[in-house]
């Protein structure tokens, strides 16, 4: 059974930096694509970073140019590096695996997140 483990989450002031970790385990990156989704409050949990099985990367608009994403193959884990944060920013932060070429993920089970809190 995969279950993914989110950490790294936390409280910054707009401007500062914040690197998010995924905990893949009882999976291989290889099955699926991965991506980093985050829910605002009572909205709908979006994507914001996702990762090809060819490393290629895409991002939201919002985040493009201050959000990094990752993977470390040795380690099995996803990583997202996030600088420049804005208060709009501030949300629950989930990973999940995803269908390739697109932000559908894959299951519907969702860890519990880690919080990220972006103050102005």
């Amino acid at each position: 059974q995969v279950q993914l483990v989110e950490s790294g989450g936390g409280s910054v002031q707009a401007g500062g930096s914040l690197t998010l970790s995924c905990e893949i385990l009882g999976t291989t990156f290889t099955r699926y694509c991965m991506g980093w989704f985050r829910r605002v409050g009572g909205k709908e949990r979006e994507g914001v970073a996702r990762i090809e099985k060819d490393a290629r990367t895409f991002y939201v608009d919002s985040v493009q140019g201050r959000f990094t994403i990752s993977h470390d193959n040795a380690k099995n884990t996803l990583s997202l590096q996030m600088s420049d944060l804005k208060p709009e920013d501030s949300g629950m932060y989930y990973c999940q695996e995803i269908l390739c070429s697109s932000w559908y993920s894959a299951f519907n089970n969702w860890d519990k997140g880690t919080q990220v809190f972006v103050s102005s």
